[in-house]
């Protein structure tokens, strides 16, 4: 059969066109046709004008090299994602479940049901991080139900799921196991509810997703401290900046802990600060300690705009609203760049980081685990835990020594 091809500048304008049909913001893209640039020069280079299948796998194969995929650049990762859609639209005529529209409410018939079991989720107390990935796994099966025109949950068969889960080798394997996992939770809901009259959930291919645990990523004393010296404390910002990522290296507060702080929170009295956690709702009191009070003082006396929000750290600009993680993160990634601090593929770069880097820091301290879980406020000591890998000097302790080999045994070994 021979292989679909089109010109490269009429594949990605119909491709642009379509993406534009589902609403995709102009921003994205443009990070779609930046990515399509370097297959256009891939393309050039070795005097092509059409693009194939073939031409998109060896683009891949090219950008990729003797390297691992898993060791690529998020960049890289995304260029290849980018390159696959092309490919996508030339052989189907179509780009499945990468629709960035905002969220809209779960509609029809199926839609109610899954709100319904949404409902049923959250008296089981699930976190509100939960219920918006189930919303967002379900809005990719409303879309798919609706394409295949599904409007009753009692039309769901095995076909329709199998199609679903060989749709889903285009996301990542998370992302898939993900997806699986909330459709097939729901499908034995709508069975125990006597909505369906086979249980569907049995028709859902098994995942063998299995998640790698990563060590966490931790910088030195020394990056930290090279962190925070890096601030310029002169201007409002820096001000701000400072007082924020110093209560994160030092407290380890999460991010989102860290924007919503409050007036509130603050005990001056008692040197204390005192929060219920965002994520788990937990109460936890840490020391404030002298270096992040004379930080938020400086920061009010002299930089924080005149508001009446309760929240301590706010937008150098006009809205004078609260701050939410993702600025803290990019907050982080720039004083690391300007302190000259280079973190690698795997070496996160956020706030979160500096969390663990504080945990690593107790750990070298032979702090006892149940102190390290209560500074970092976690429910459970079986989460402190997690940070054991990162402590070396613990570790080598731990290691066995190997046992010499006979020379004997190399040289049976050469005489095969």
């Amino acid at each position: 059969m021979e292989e679909k091809q089109k010109t490269f500048e009429n594949l990605t304008l119909e491709v642009t066109r379509y993406l534009q049909k589902l609403s995709y913001s102009q921003s994205r893209i443009s990070q779609y046709r930046s990515a399509w640039q370097r297959v256009a020069a891939f393309m050039k280079e070795n005097g092509l004008t059409h693009y194939t299948a073939t031409v998109g796998e060896a683009f891949i194969y090219h950008l990729i090299g003797d390297r691992k995929y898993d060791d690529l650049s998020r960049w890289e990762k995304a260029i290849i994602q980018c390159a696959n859609t092309l490919t996508e639209f030339l052989e189907t005529g179509a780009v499945k479940f990468r629709r960035s529209k905002k969220f809209r409410e779960l509609q029809g018939a199926v839609g109610q049901t899954m709100r319904d079991y949404i409902t049923h989720k959250k008296s089981y107390g699930i976190s509100s991080d939960t219920v918006e990935g189930y919303k967002l796994s379900f809005q990719h099966f409303l879309n798919y139900l609706e394409d295949c025109g599904i409007h009753n949950v009692r039309s769901i068969n095995q076909r329709l799921l199998m199609n679903y889960a060989n749709q889903q080798g285009f996301c990542t394997p998370y992302i898939r196991h993900r997806n699986l996992s909330v459709i097939k939770k729901y499908l034995r809901y709508l069975y125990d509810q006597g909505l369906t009259e086979a249980d569907c959930s049995m028709m859902v291919p098994r995942d063998k997703y299995v998640k790698q645990p990563k060590l966490p990523s931790t910088y030195t004393s020394e990056e930290v401290d090279a962190l925070i010296a890096s601030i310029e404390r002169s201007s409002p910002k820096g001000k701000r900046d400072y007082a924020m990522v110093l209560i994160t290296a030092r407290l380890g507060l999460r991010a989102t802990d860290v924007c919503r702080l409050t007036f509130e929170n603050i005990r001056w009295e008692q040197s204390l600060i005192i929060i219920n956690q965002q994520k788990t709702g937990n109460r936890i009191e840490l020391p404030l300690l002298s270096e992040i009070g004379e930080a938020i003082i400086d920061y009010l006396k002299y930089g924080r705009p005149e508001s009446d929000l309760p929240y301590i750290f706010l937008h150098v600009n006009s809205p004078y609203d609260r701050l939410n993680r993702s600025t803290l993160h990019s907050i982080v990634c720039l004083y690391l760049r300007r302190a000259g601090i280079h973190y690698e593929n795997e070496r996160k770069h956020g706030p979160h980081a500096l969390r663990h880097s504080l945990a690593g820091v107790l750990l070298a301290k032979k702090t006892p685990i149940p102190v390290i879980s209560e500074v970092l406020g976690h429910r459970s000591t079986e989460s402190t835990k997690y940070y054991l890998r990162i402590d070396l000097s613990t570790l080598r302790q731990c290691a066995l020594e190997v046992p010499p080999v006979s020379p004997a045994f190399y040289e049976e070994r050469a005489a095969r």
